[in-house]
């Protein structure tokens, strides 16, 4: 990387001087104001999903949107079924916090830093008109368990003798995993439409209404457990139905014209491009600035060493996924990021915790070599939920900046998130 490069990187970084924790002055934080001038969407992701300190600066970036910039809804990679649970908490304070985030059924987010950015939201709503609260909104489509249980009870009241085939049939739905239920003869899709189409013939009533939108997210499910996770036609693929349904989702949102949303999300899900496989899938954010074009603003977020939590799996195949649930995810250390990597590079700039707005140099307004440098690939780090025994050290993925995000956020040292322990009923 030139000197010119790295002096661009020095000069436009935001030093985050208020810390990582939400709460603080948001003097730093002040220039997004400009930055994020006419977008309504903000990606906000992670190159891991266990990282304590991700997790604190997505609390913070949250509350300074929310409310500095008149954001209304925080949709996240988590179950759509579940979500209207969060909601009712965070608005009126219905439930428990702990209850309604393990209701959400993924490990990564139910963890102190996750909880503690629900309990903010339900204090800023506390007191509000309900069209000044900020929402809760879960996009990915599956574990749909809460949506069986709501067409349970509508079933029950208007046509109990559906009510054997919404258990035998689309049970599986409240825990089956994506690409998990190859049927290659659609038995499981035709039950969950016609179940939709059953539930439409009531939308003139709130309960008929509330099933129908239950209902549609079991057939977004059974489309995605059914689906393959390798086939000639990537269109047809779980990931790219998992991305295609998380931006239907977001666009339900945005309907509404006065939404704003703060999306939270993997650099994977957000990135507004894929870098590497033309024959890839369109992710998430791709389909956001197809449909929104600047209005959507990618962030990823990247980390220079520590540790994150995942589960580590033995190299080879992956299988019997579903049976990690009851684990905790370990956590997993991990030196500085390599010389040429992009973490490496932007630590060699501004060592400090710091945000930077891509969007000048992908509009000619830098230095040739700076254009340069986001329009070249280079390497960076990713992890998901499972990483691969001692080898994920090694392990980088390529990146064109100008292909996959507007804006990046650099997190010097990871930590392991904080797990909470599954709620647990008490018992009279």
């Amino acid at each position: 990387m030139s000197g010119e490069v790295t002096g661009w990187l020095s000069e436009n970084a935001l030093p985050l001087s208020g810390g990582l924790t939400a709460g603080a002055s948001t003097t730093d934080l002040r220039p997004l104001k400009e930055v994020l001038d006419g977008v309504r969407v903000v990606g906000l992701g992670e190159s891991t999903h266990g990282t304590r300190e991700f997790f604190q600066l997505k609390h913070r970036l949250l509350e300074y949107l929310v409310t500095e910039l008149g954001f209304t809804t925080l949709a996240m990679e988590a179950s759509a079924s579940a979500g209207p649970a969060v909601d009712a908490y965070v608005r009126d304070g219905v439930g428990d916090a702990a209850q309604v985030l393990t209701g959400l059924g993924f490990w990564t987010w139910r963890t102190e830093e996750v909880l503690s950015m629900i309990e903010w939201m339900r204090t800023y709503n506390d007191g509000r008109p309900d069209g000044e609260k900020v929402r809760f909104v879960g996009i990915d489509p599956q574990r749909a368990g809460d949506s069986l249980a709501v067409l349970e009870a509508f079933l029950t009241s208007v046509a109990p003798d559906r009510l054997p085939a919404l258990h035998s049939a689309l049970g599986v739905l409240a825990t089956a995993y994506p690409g998990s239920r190859p049927d290659p003869e659609q038995k499981l899709m035709r039950e969950a439409v016609n179940l939709l189409e059953y539930v439409r013939g009531h939308e003139d009533t709130p309960a008929g209404a509330v099933a129908v939108r239950h209902a549609r997210i079991l057939v977004r499910a059974a489309d995605l457990v059914t689906r393959d996770g390798q086939h000639p036609d990537p269109e047809r693929t779980v990931l790219a139905a998992r991305d295609q349904y998380m931006a239907e989702a977001v666009g339900e949102i945005l309907d509404a014209p006065a939404a704003k949303v703060v999306l939270w999300g993997h650099n994977s899900h957000v990135a507004k491009g894929r870098t590497g496989d033309d024959t890839a899938p369109p992710p998430l954010g791709r389909h956001l600035r197809e449909r929104y074009g600047d209005a959507y603003y990618a962030f990823g977020l990247l980390f220079g060493e520590g540790s994150f939590r995942a589960h580590r799996l033995w190299p080879g195949p992956w299988s019997g996924v579903g049976g990690l649930t009851g684990r905790i995810a370990e956590g997993n250390p991990i030196g500085p990021a390599p010389k040429t990597s992009v973490e490496a590079q932007l630590a060699a700039a501004t060592p400090a915790d710091h945000l930077l707005d891509l969007r000048p140099a992908e509009a000619g307004d830098a230095p040739e070599a700076v254009r340069e440098w986001v329009g070249a690939t280079h390497e960076t780090r990713t992890f998901g939920a499972l990483v691969t025994r001692w080898f994920y050290r090694r392990e980088v993925a390529p990146v064109r900046l100008s292909n996959e995000y507007d804006g990046l956020a650099y997190v010097a040292v990871s930590t392991d998130s904080r797990p909470i322990a599954p709620y647990r009923p008490v018992r009279p």
